[in-house]
């Protein structure tokens, strides 16, 4: 819900702008949070209804006019308050308005039975109320009447709610509306001014750094011009704040609303809270809050949202509204721990509150979820899918490639319906056989796959997958105990998700069939090139910055990221000098699967012993799997005899584990460290173990991702498409996880080490071509000369 906007007009008062559904939704939700009974289903089913909207809209006939926008200006002493929508429909003549009878048509499409609506929601009646009282008010009508068209989506049976409006009635109503509001907008044109007058005296706090002011004024133009951005950018100068610094400055001209900081980690979000927080201390005076996952938020011993067993559900609403203003008034920095504190004392959903902040702020740091995934974006913000002032500050943004991937594409699981099937039967034939029928059209495609097999028609599937998830909606309904009731809502949420990807599919999917390794038939639809799945959100944005320190090459993150060719990409210089690094590549060695044998594992233990015996201090070992990590890490404790501490990464670590993991690089010690670890995992991005922490990495193999079913597709995808399968699906990948690992070594001005690529594939052209620039000084040498050209570095410095 984008709950506001203050735009700045040149010898005019300030203008607040809010859409008619956020001020609705804001003012008149009450009671409790309850995602019982289906009840998350039905709103969820709102936000999905552009396609029966616009079927009802071309059946309507000529005197139905569709999508009709409407604006409404009222004006205080100070601002103006500017209130915006889209009616759905209004029936009118346009040769006889003030003679006829005006209908204010609103539709909502929704999952559940329609017939058990007995009168219309009382937000959805609010917002056609608020187009009535607009357009009588502009049309100077006497009366005017609103309907309520409710349309399940599945079946598409309609319910309609009539009524007639006398206007005086109408404007005490609005009037009355408005004025629960003033409070709101006082506020937000108040500190509007706060915000403004602090940007204009707020400086770069720190001494520009090599090539930042450049990269600082390429952020500010493309903001300026609405323009999508990629900035490649090593480790070092400073992207964070030459990224947030000029967005916030860009606030200050009018050329943004809000910005949205998006993360893959939640570290790298600590990063951007503390970057506004330095401006906060430099005088600025904007608001940031930081959205954290709704599990990770619950004050309960187990998340369940129900009034029944939440107390902080019960009642929220009635709550929530003044937590919010009261927290306003007294912080500026609003990150979790604020946030739960709040919440607790004021006995409000702390994730629910946490976004209904999100409503008053300027900045927004979160997830790539909450803009880009179609089942949890924040649709306070972007459920009207019209474009406004945001700013997009998209960091690690290699990260985003495979998780739109995640995303956009959903798997189905033949056996998984059998399942359902036997838990569920005593619930009603309906169901019973609306399973069975979509298991029949499974079966089907499972017998045209014998391991892996490209799939095209799945239009009878889809008609079952329907109607088996109107029975679902008609099995939550009603007031009974679900057995297993988690699980059946994963699995309905999954048949959801893959009806609506399914609108989507075209050529940047995939559909295909596999069996996994429980020899279960999957059915993928697969969204291989992700691009235009993220220019459709992107595009509700004023502009987009996607940066990272391994964004190589920027081609590739280009293509696959966005679907507009007018994009701007800069490499910013790195700060370091090459000197204080030593990059060394082992010809002798390799990952490849017909070379990994204990031989070779010998072998580059031995790379290992030589290079981290040369200097005592902490160093890091990347391997491409658990198993050749173990085979490795076991050779070099038989050689090393007990000269190093040394530990391992193990799998599915806890974060007080991971935390323990990295404290071993502060600890004081008369050996040095070798840590051994996956990469691409946990510890081969977003950590900073800065100056003595650790002063080498060692990378085993060229990082190329398993073969499998899904990245065969990608391979064979992209080979048809743009000509480039094995580097899309493999090199780019896997040398995106080699250059992050190595970026571990020198975080600082003042870091040295030794970086280390062992596999003879380094040396081929290929490769090579994706290395950073910085890396033109790479020196090639073998397990028999390494330990003298790490020495002659370490005696160099």
């Amino acid at each position: 819900m984008k709950i506001s906007k203050l735009v700045e007009q040149e010898n005019l008062k300030p203008q607040i702008v809010i859409s008619v559904r956020n001020l609705v939704e804001f003012l008149l939700n009450a009671g409790d949070i309850d995602e019982g009974h289906g009840k998350r289903m039905q709103m969820e089913a709102m936000q999905e209804g552009s396609r029966i909207h616009r079927k009802l809209q071309r059946r309507a006939g000529a005197g139905y006019h569709a999508e009709v926008p409407l604006k409404h200006i009222v004006s205080y002493d100070e601002y103006e308050l500017a209130l915006e929508g889209r009616a759905d429909g209004i029936i009118y003549d346009e040769d006889n308005l003030l003679g006829q009878k005006v209908i204010i048509d609103e539709i909502k499409g929704m999952y559940l039975d329609v017939e058990t609506l007995s009168e219309p929601i009382a937000v959805h009646l609010a917002q056609a109320k608020c187009y009535a009282y607009i357009f009588a008010c502009k049309n100077h009508l006497e009366e005017i009447s609103v309907q309520m068209t409710y349309c399940n989506l599945d079946t598409e049976q309609i319910k309609r709610f009539r009524e007639n409006y006398d206007f005086q009635a109408l404007e005490e109503w609005f009037s009355d509306l408005l004025s629960q509001y003033k409070k709101w907008s006082d506020y937000l044109y108040s500190h509007r001014q706060i915000r403004q007058q602090s940007i204009a005296k707020l400086s770069f706090p720190f001494p520009y750094r090599k090539g930042q002011k450049e990269l600082v004024g390429d952020v500010y133009r493309s903001i300026s011009r609405s323009k999508i951005l990629f900035i490649q950018a090593p480790t070092g100068t400073g992207k964070t704040l030459a990224t947030v610094y000029p967005a916030v400055q860009a606030l200050g001209q009018n050329l943004g609303d809000k910005i949205f900081y998006l993360t893959a980690k939640t570290a790298t979000g600590l990063v951007a809270r503390d970057t506004f927080q330095l401006l906060e201390e430099e005088g600025y005076q904007g608001k940031t809050v930081v959205i954290t996952a709704k599990d990770k938020m619950c004050l309960m011993e187990e998340r369940n949202c129900t009034p029944e067993n939440c107390p902080c559900a019960k009642g929220h609403f009635d709550r929530v509204n003044d937590a919010v203003y009261d927290f306003l008034q007294q912080e500026n920095v609003m990150d979790q721990q604020a946030i739960l504190s709040w919440a607790k004392k004021r006995r409000v959903c702390p994730f629910e509150f946490s976004l209904d902040v999100s409503n008053w702020v300027d900045h927004i740091i979160c997830d790539y979820n909450y803009v880009f995934d179609p089942n949890v974006y924040l649709k306070r913000f972007f459920a009207e899918g019209t474009k406004r002032d945001y700013i997009f500050l998209v960091d690690e943004a290699h990260n985003l490639v495979d998780r739109a991937r995640e995303m956009y594409s959903e798997t189905l699981i033949k056996e998984e319906f059998l399942e359902m099937k036997k838990l569920l039967k005593p619930y009603g034939k309906k169901l019973e056989r609306g399973l069975e029928r979509c298991n029949r059209e499974l079966l089907q495609m499972k017998r045209q796959c014998e391991t892996l097999e490209i799939l095209h028609d799945m239009d009878a599937l889809l008609f079952s997958l329907f109607n088996l998830a109107t029975a679902f909606e008609e099995l939550f309904q009603r007031d009974i105990v679900i057995p297993e009731r988690e699980r059946v809502l994963e699995f309905y949420f999954k048949i959801r998700n893959f009806i609506y990807l399914s609108d989507y599919y075209d050529e940047h999917y995939r559909l295909y069939g596999d069996y996994n390794s429980g020899k279960e038939f999957c059915l993928h639809l697969f969204c291989v090139d992700p691009s235009l799945m993220l220019q459709e959100r992107i595009d509700r944005s004023r502009a987009c910055i996607f940066f990272s320190a391994t964004m190589l090459p920027i081609q590739y993150y280009k293509e696959l990221l966005c679907n507009e060719k007018d994009v701007y990409a800069i490499y910013a210089e790195p700060i370091f000098e090459q000197k204080k690094r030593a990059l060394l590549i082992g010809r002798d060695v390799t990952s490849k699967y017909t070379r990994r044998n204990q031989e070779e594992y010998e072998k580059y233990a031995r790379y290992i012993f030589t290079i981290v015996e040369k200097k005592k201090g902490n160093y890091m070992v990347f391997c491409p799997s658990y198993k050749m990590m173990e085979e490795i890490y076991r050779q070099f404790l038989a050689k090393s005899l007990g000269s190093f501490d040394v530990i391992i990464q193990g799998s599915n670590m806890s974060e007080d584990m991971r935390q323990n993991f990295l404290k071993e690089f502060e600890e004081e010690r008369s050996k040095g460290l070798v840590a051994f670890c996956v990469l691409g995992g946990i510890f081969s991005e977003g950590i900073d173990l800065t100056n003595e922490k650790l002063i080498g990495a060692v990378i085993v193999g060229v990082g190329l991702p398993q073969i499998g079913n899904e990245r065969e597709v990608m391979r064979t995808y992209f080979e048809e498409m743009k000509g480039q399968g094995f580097a899309f699906a493999y090199l780019y990948p896997g040398m995106n996880k080699v250059i992050q690992a190595a970026g571990r070594v020198i975080r600082t001005v003042e870091d040295t080490g030794v970086i280390a690529l062992l596999d003879e594939r380094f040396c081929q052209g290929t490769y090579r071509s994706v290395f950073p620039r910085e890396w033109v000084d790479a020196d090639i040498c073998d397990v028999t000369t390494v330990g003298q050209k790490v020495t002659e570095f370490w005696e160099k410095l």
